[in-house]
């Protein structure tokens, strides 16, 4: 039921989320996938760069809506456990010892938005639909959206996104700063190769400067870390009020 796979060229990692009968939706078990193969691509030091992309012209859907169950007890520890899992798998990727690009293609929605948002750079298609969408299906956002979304999107658009449901299309999406560049889909996935074979070619520099840029530009606000479980209750009543409704 999905999964999460990885190859190299040269010197770049290529990560897919790969479950398209649901459009590259995330399980626990890929979530868990996807932090196993972060490990590994970190223990290659021959590696300088990682691009995440989904299968068959989709970014990511979200969570696996055929796992998931609002009207579970979201505290029960084998539940809570479940999607922790996913949400630590974007704290990993985000944690990737190499430089990151998120390529972008299709749809990326909910959980997906908080994967691409946990890229170093997004290159996207012009015509890709990206929506948090969370109040609109009745349940608070999660992952540390505020925050991811904040320091790419800035207040304005994570406010349009996160509390009024807006979709953005990959023009939007650069405009605001969500994504650096948007092209024809069938120019998007080669475009972020050709960016990543970049730093890849020093693999020791990369790693070097991903680490400096990511400590000098941290949060402004509250930490990823701290925004994740600032934000886990609120979406667990969220979810049980959902099904009660």
């Amino acid at each position: 039921m999905g999964d999460i796979h990885w190859a190299r060229e040269a010197g770049v990692a290529i990560i897919t989320v790969d479950s398209p009968e649901v459009k590259n939706g995330l399980t626990p078990e890929m979530g868990r996938r996807l932090a196993a193969v972060c490990d590994e691509i970190d223990a290659d030091e021959t590696i300088g760069a990682a691009v995440v992309r989904g299968a068959e012209g989709t970014f990511c859907s979200g969570a696996d809506r055929r796992r998931w169950n609002p009207g579970a007890d979201q505290a029960e520890d084998s539940t809570y456990r479940e999607f922790s899992a996913i949400y630590n798998a974007f704290r990993r990727v985000g944690s990737l010892a190499v430089p990151t690009i998120a390529a972008v293609r299709g749809a990326a929605v909910g959980a997906g938005i908080n994967l691409m948002l946990a890229t170093d750079l997004r290159v996207v298609a012009t015509d890709a639909r990206i929506l948090a969408g969370f109040l609109r299906i009745g349940i608070h956002p999660g992952g540390g959206f505020f925050t991811i979304a904040g320091r790419t999107a800035g207040r304005e658009a994570t406010s349009a996104m996160g509390l009024f449901s807006e979709e953005l299309d990959g023009a939007a999406a650069e405009r605001t700063g969500m994504a650096w560049k948007a092209l024809p889909d069938a120019e998007v996935e080669d475009f972020a190769l050709e960016l990543a074979r970049r730093p890849a070619a020093d693999p020791s520099l990369a790693r070097e400067a991903v680490r400096s840029f990511r400590t000098e530009l941290g949060a402004s606000g509250m930490d990823w870390d701290a925004a994740v479980h600032f934000e886990r209750a609120t979406q667990m009543w969220s979810q049980r009020r959902r099904s009660e409704a």
